[in-house]
């Protein structure tokens, strides 16, 4: 997985795929087996072969069928570098071509793609091997290295200018992890937040505070994340160039992250891909960036982004959350199954997947307004508060220093 916060467990339990699960699958397609602590305090071994109906359905269910201890997983030989390829492309239907013509080369080891524009964007098609190129070895997890992301789009300009597919090396845990610092071009926001002149002086000063850990953990802590669009969906091929055109014209929202992911047999297939897959391969589109301000208005765009997949044939990945109406949700997923795998299992008493994954949609579908409660006065500050700019942010950054100093002795990481 793209991001080293993410965690095995978190992996397979939730929904999470990366530049090779175009080969593999999501990430819980590499997973055996698990130990599993059942509602009645049974531990048992599910895998294809034991306890199938609850390991297949385990999967993307965000741990709501048991807790899991223990998980065994396929490996691959490793490679000390990725010889990684790009690609220009001038539009989304180019994008689709360029992945469509990599998936079935034996030689190629993973894809993935960033689209900045309707007109513009790059696909990275990338090789293990343990050679060189000569002059072209770059990393990405230096303070001085450039961030991912904008390093491919200066890449993709020298292409244009000079009409050849650069090539690169890169060490495969630099590789691994490219999108770590600035959280794919999360990192840039916090920039704007500060009013922080962005350039390569300041990305070097603030390093420190530009990893995934370190900037989910602030983004949570300041309360910012209400209003934060963070949501992966996945969409056939054939309508990708639709759902990117609604995207633009309803959000304007820009880079896109684009990632082919291949849907495994309808018999093994993970709780969270439900039953409106049809497509062998789907294109996970990344959206990422700071929704409406206004609540009502932030609900309904997410609201729309899930009716719009649903209608394409596709699926949202459920670590993110989910606007559904219980009813809505239901209606993609497999409730009678999975309700009946509960029972079988014993886990009636932990949440269910909806409960985990669902908002307060306050009133904006499917919902019975209730009374609403006094607020007191610690809610009333915090809402009022930690939520004015830049209190909330600065709340974000000095819990995150606290927590970097903690991590930094207690794991004697420097």
């Amino acid at each position: 997985m793209e991001l080293p916060n993410i965690t095995v467990g978190g992996g397979f339990a939730g929904t999470s795929g990366e530049s090779s699960s175009y080969k593999f699958g999501l990430f819980d397609r590499t997973i055996t087996g698990i130990e599993i602590i059942l509602g009645n305090g049974e531990v048992v071994w599910a895998s294809a072969n034991e306890h199938r109906d609850l390991f297949f359905t385990a999967a993307g269910s965000c741990g709501s069928l048991g807790v899991i201890t223990l998980l065994e997983m396929e490996l691959v030989e490793a490679k000390k570098y990725v010889d990684l390829q790009y690609i220009p492309v001038n539009s989304v239907q180019q994008a689709v071509e360029q992945l469509r013509l990599y998936e079935n080369d034996p030689g190629v080891d993973y894809m993935d793609g960033i689209l900045y524009s309707m007109t513009n964007g790059v696909i990275m098609i990338g090789r293990l091997t343990d050679e060189i190129m000569p002059g072209r070895l770059q990393r990405f997890d230096g303070a001085a290295d450039p961030w991912f992301y904008m390093h491919a789009e200066d890449v993709l300009n020298k292409s244009r200018i000079e009409n050849v597919n650069y090539k690169e090396s890169i060490p495969i845990q630099s590789y691994l992890f490219r999108y770590d610092r600035g959280v794919f071009w999360s990192g840039l926001r916090a920039f704007k937040y500060f009013i922080t002149p962005f350039n390569r002086i300041t990305r070097y000063l603030l390093d420190p505070f530009m990893y995934s850990r370190t900037m989910v953990h602030a983004l949570h802590r300041s309360g910012l994340s209400a209003r934060a669009i963070i949501q992966d969906y996945g969409v056939p091929y054939d309508t990708t160039e639709e759902f990117i055109k609604w995207t633009d014209e309803r959000t304007g929202i820009w880079p896109l992250w684009l990632c082919p992911v291949k849907s495994a047999p309808r018999d093994e297939r993970s709780f969270s891909q439900g039953n409106n897959i049809k497509d062998e391969i789907l294109l996970d589109v990344g959206i990422w960036d700071m929704g409406p301000d206004d609540p009502h208005a932030f609900i309904k765009l997410n609201r729309d982004f899930e009716a719009k997949v649903t209608e394409l044939g596709g699926m949202k990945c459920l670590y993110a959350h989910a606007y559904y109406t219980e009813q809505e949700f239901w209606d993609i997923y497999d409730e009678k199954k999975y309700k009946e795998l509960r029972r079988k299992y014993h886990a009636e008493s932990l949440p269910s997947v909806y409960d985990k994954v669902k908002v307060d949609l306050q009133g904006v579908a499917g919902e019975t307004t209730m009374a609403k409660k006094k607020e007191a006065w610690g809610e009333w500050a915090y809402g009022h508060f930690w939520r004015t700019w830049p209190f909330g942010g600065l709340y974000g950054v000095a819990s995150a220093t606290k927590g970097l100093l903690i991590q930094s002795d207690f794991l004697l990481k420097k």
